[in-house]
């Protein structure tokens, strides 16, 4: 948590901007910077536990596919089963955010999860682990667009790169720690009390959830308006910014009605759609990768899952960076996407020796993580009001049938050709398609 408080102060957030001088400049950085510490390590805590419960699957299925007889189609399918009630539920989840406000939502998202998490360990046989996938992906649905509505109804846009990043940051530590762990408790746990040690992988991972969504009810503020620890001049401070900085464009739409009929909504979601490709490499197969590559004991496996992710982490806290201080979004996103596809090219052609496939992973990393925190910044610059809590789901929505479609293409490819190659392949194309659609149709939204 410290070292994301401090991450957010080097990049800018408790210094002005000399494009915005003179005293109210200095202090607004300051309430933001406040608003950032106390806001995002606990958010950053939530996204961990997310996308730990998420992806653990990767690990537990290395041990588990024998036991309730599963293949690697099954698996492929399973893993993109979840994304079934994630899209259904999604937007929703979202609309009705509008209403009971994120604090009441973000807890009863995490409370669901972390409880079907944990129903995860009593499951027999394929149906049940697809029923199971189904469960969690309702559970989950609007999490992470809830989230991004929430940091952007917080702070205007000079400073949401760096926020998001600071927030999607949580992928990478969730990558570095969760691998180990899950390693961990692979290797060590087996027959504790007669289970087996995949059944205390879910268990485990699956009960911090639901004790943060129970705290989430008493620490999150629903908005600056309804926070205690902040001022009455400080509160007028954050609406006069949103309104000047963030929401004052008249070209946005602020109806989810218009938000629906606008194109750039359908660009959006293409492009988040091809993002999930790489995150469908990254985590569910980079387990698989380096087992193939010749790491065999689950403990090693866990370890060496965690190099990729630090590489990324760094590399989209710079890019982030950037992004924010040339105010330039497109170009950032489809070169990284373009990075991210180089990767599943190189794991195509060399996954099987060590250093190689270590590599493409480290690209995936970088070009995933950083279009995800620098994607979430490109809507924003069009949608305001309800058009953006619904749209924002929206875009999540559609975009998440990459999730749904990629695991299963990939699996079935890797089980017919007993080799990941064509589908890292297939997911390379489908990035590449995805840098380019963005980098043309998004050019209108430039200042």
């Amino acid at each position: 948590m410290e070292t994301t408080r401090g991450a957010l102060a080097q990049d800018g957030l408790s210094g002005p901007l000399a494009a915005h001088g003179g005293h109210a400049a200095v202090d607004a950085e300051k309430v933001f910077a406040r608003i950032a510490k106390r806001l995002i390590p606990f958010l950053f805590l939530c996204y961990v536990l997310n996308y730990i419960d998420r992806v653990n699957i990767s690990f537990a299925h290395l041990q588990f596919r024998a036991d309730i007889g599963l293949t690697e189609a099954s698996y492929g399918l399973g893993v993109g089963v979840f994304y079934i009630g994630y899209v259904l539920f999604e937007v929703p989840s979202n609309l009705l955010l509008r209403r009971i406000g994120p604090r009441r939502t973000i807890a009863r998202i995490m409370v669901l999860w972390g409880l079907v998490s944990v129903s995860m360990m009593f499951v027999r046989n394929p149906t049940q682990f697809y029923i199971a996938r189904i469960a969690l992906g309702i559970a989950e649905a609007g999490f992470f667009p809830g989230i991004v509505y929430y940091l952007t109804s917080w702070f205007p846009d000079r400073h949401r790169a760096k926020v998001l990043s600071a927030f999607v940051l949580g992928i990478a530590v969730a990558g570095i720690t969760g691998g180990p762990v899950s390693g961990w408790i692979l290797s060590h746990a087996d027959g504790w009390h007669t289970l087996r040690a995949w059944q205390w992988l879910f268990l485990l991972e699956g009960v911090p959830p639901v004790l943060v969504g129970l705290c989430a009810l008493w620490y999150l503020p629903d908005s600056a308006s309804t926070a205690t620890w902040l001022s009455a001049d400080e509160k007028a401070l954050v609406a006069r910014e949103l309104e000047s900085h963030g929401h004052a464009n008249d070209r946005r739409i602020g109806h989810f009605g218009a938000a629906l009929r606008d194109w750039r909504v359908y660009a959006c979601a293409f492009g988040y759609f091809t993002i999930t490709w790489a995150g469908s490499v990254l985590n569910f197969w980079a387990p698989s990768v380096i087992r193939q590559a010749g790491v065999a004991n689950p403990w090693h496996i866990g370890l060496v899952s965690a190099v990729p992710y630090f590489v990324g982490a760094i590399g989209m806290v710079l890019v982030g960076r950037h992004s924010d201080a040339t105010n330039e979004r497109r170009l950032h996103f489809a070169g990284c996407a373009l990075i991210a596809a180089a990767g599943a090219v190189l794991l195509g052609t060399a996954h099987a020796s060590f250093v190689p496939a270590i590599a493409g992973l480290a690209l995936v990393a970088i070009g995933y993580l950083t279009c995800t925190a620098i994607f979430w910044t490109i809507p924003a610059t069009f949608l305001s009001g309800t058009a953006s809590a619904g749209s924002i789901a929206l875009i999540s929505s559609i975009g998440q049938l990459g999730s749904l479609s990629a695991p299963t293409a990939i699996g079935a490819l890797t089980a017919a050709t007993h080799d990941i190659s064509a589908g890292s392949y297939l997911a390379a194309a489908v990035l590449a398609f995805g840098a380019v659609t963005i980098a043309v149709s998004m050019r209108r939204l430039e200042r």
